[in-house]
């Protein structure tokens, strides 16, 4: 048996399925990298750094091919205000909760149109 706690950033990115990188995200959405830079900076996605080399990433279900999800902003910030810091907000969208409306996490639960749901949650969760 180990002594040590689990690495957090290690077991988030275990329960996150798909993570982009800035340049793949830039990519992916035909932005430059400073306009992605700013859609984290001002809270439109939420990023951490992961892997190996410690890269800014950010959770690859934050996004569709329009851009960021447009329901997770007030999210982020109904959690944000409530304490989280940007990797429990990532964890806490992403860990399953089976009394969703529909199977899965609160992420899932919001790309199927539940966002009211989600954020009464976020609200109970938060204060």
């Amino acid at each position: 048996m180990s002594d040590t706690a689990p690495d957090p950033a290690t077991d988030l990115e275990a329960l996150v399925p798909d993570w982009l990188t800035v340049p793949d995200l830039a990519e992916r959405l035909g932005l430059r990298l400073s306009d992605v830079r700013r859609l984290i900076e001002e809270r439109e996605l939420l990023a951490v750094r992961v892997g190996e080399r410690r890269v800014v990433a950010v959770p690859a279900g934050f996004v569709d091919d329009d851009g960021p999800l447009p329901a997770l902003r007030g999210t982020f910030t109904v959690l944000a205000d409530g304490g989280m810091d940007d990797a429990e907000v990532i964890r806490w969208l992403h860990t399953p909760d089976d009394t969703l409306p529909v199977p899965g996490a609160p992420l899932d639960a919001i790309r199927a149109g539940f966002k009211t749901e989600v954020r009464k949650r976020a609200m109970e969760e938060a204060f």
